[in-house]
């Protein structure tokens, strides 16, 4: 890969609430990492961002968006039927639309469509939800490598007969763990070092997959060391459901099916209470928080505050396509507006003196922590800050365009 430099003035958030603003630096990469940062550095370099002849006038380095939570399948259908309560919506849009996967060919074309809308919006990590299809889903890695996107890719697992159609899952448990680990083996075939593309196992929820599923997927996490995504205490429904079947909150069914780990990533988790908070940092699992999808199924706000508070990893879903929007920008200002909606209260016939949470609000340093650093650490991947010994990870975000969001080149 080689070596180069660049400047640009830098702006990024090292920390929830704080903004960090270096001017005119010098960045020096050597073989795809960060060698030194130089702030008003000399010296000749490669390519000048932020002036007339470099990528653009107004243009500053921000580090590469982090996106936790994404429906790769379900880029078709965004913002389709977001008046339908969950349940409704997966049977009568999302399981008819994935099951049209079965076509690699028609699924190329739309990963060849998403992975470039994606990093078109700064969001140069994802961490996907594929179908159920091996094919489709290994096609998924490798436009993903194609296009340069770092990515964790994801065969779903779902068995549950009364959960799901009978026409989109998994005939068994043997047979889910048993695609699920030829999609593992076919990622790693595609990348096998894992610097850019790796698996990750998905049972889709614990209301699609059976215990025999969620078991074996499990034991699968931990026999190849692949990292773990599914959904967390999403709705009152979903919440609810696991709570009637396993008698204890998702967070703990999730652990009693060897599924919380360091890495795990966990969808929504709206409706966590302290002991599960608890038990996600002893398990070093975190929560892709998705503000946009939260509003149209979590059935609440997910108290970002008191999860930091506990200190829970959280970074950023965009959710696709339950979130109605592929930029992991408008869903860092959404968690802004969310804070502060969950701080005031929102139901205007309670009295003003007991609607607020007082200290629920979060700040736009937050917002944008989340969005890199938070999702890196969620990970475990040495991105989302511009510092020596992390990869150089970075999208030029241009500044001077009024009246719309700021465009990424």
């Amino acid at each position: 890969m080689g070596a180069f430099a660049l400047r640009a003035t830098i702006v990024q958030a090292p920390e929830p609430g704080r903004f960090e603003t270096v001017p005119d630096a010098v960045i020096t990469v050597e073989d795809g990492w960060i060698a030194a940062i130089e702030a008003g550095g000399g010296g000749e370099v490669d390519v000048t961002i932020g002036a007339v002849d470099g990528v653009g006038s107004g243009a500053v380095l921000v580090p590469g968006l982090v996106d936790l939570h994404v429906h790769a399948p379900q880029f078709p259908q965004l913002g389709t039927g977001l008046d339908l309560p969950l349940e409704r919506w997966l049977f009568d849009y999302t399981f008819p639309l994935e099951a049209r996967f079965a076509d690699t060919a028609w699924a190329i074309r739309v990963w060849d469509s998403l992975v470039p809308a994606l990093l078109a919006n700064g969001t140069t990590t994802a961490v996907y939800y594929g179908t159920t299809h091996v094919d489709a889903t290994t096609a998924l890695a490798d436009a993903c490598r194609r296009h340069g996107q770092r990515a964790w890719v994801g065969r779903v697992g779902m068995d549950h007969p009364e959960q799901t159609p009978e026409w989109y899952r998994d005939a068994t448990a043997v047979d889910g763990v048993a695609a699920s680990a030829a999609s593992i083996a076919s990622i790693r075939l595609l990348d096998p070092v894992g610097d850019l593309v790796r698996p990750i196992v998905t049972p889709r929820f614990v209301p699609a997959c059976t215990d025999e599923l969620l078991t074996g997927l499990g034991e699968l996490a931990a026999d190849t060391g692949a990292l773990v995504q599914t959904h967390c205490s999403e709705s009152d429904w979903e919440h609810g459901h696991v709570i009637d079947r396993c008698g204890v909150h998702d967070a703990n069914a999730l652990d009693g099916f060897g599924l919380l780990a360091p890495g795990t990533v966990l969808a929504h988790s709206v409706h966590l209470d302290d002991a599960d908070r608890a038990l996600l940092v002893d398990r070093g699992a975190g929560v892709a928080h998705c503000p946009l999808s939260n509003a149209y199924f979590g059935n609440g706000v997910f108290p970002l505050r008191r999860a930091l508070e506990a200190g829970v990893k959280v970074g950023l879903g965009t959710d696709i396509a339950g979130g109605p929007s592929a930029s992991l920008l408008e869903n860092a200002a959404a968690t802004v507006t969310s804070s502060r909606m969950l701080r005031d209260g929102v139901d205007i016939d309670v009295s003003a003196g007991e609607r607020p949470r007082p200290d629920a609000a979060v700040d736009a340093a937050t917002a944008l922590w989340l969005a890199t650093l938070g999702g890196a650490e969620v990970l475990g991947e040495p991105i989302g800050l511009l510092e020596p010994g992390r990869r150089f990870d970075a999208v030029a975000l241009r500044t001077d365009r009024f009246g719309t969001w700021p465009e990424v080149d």
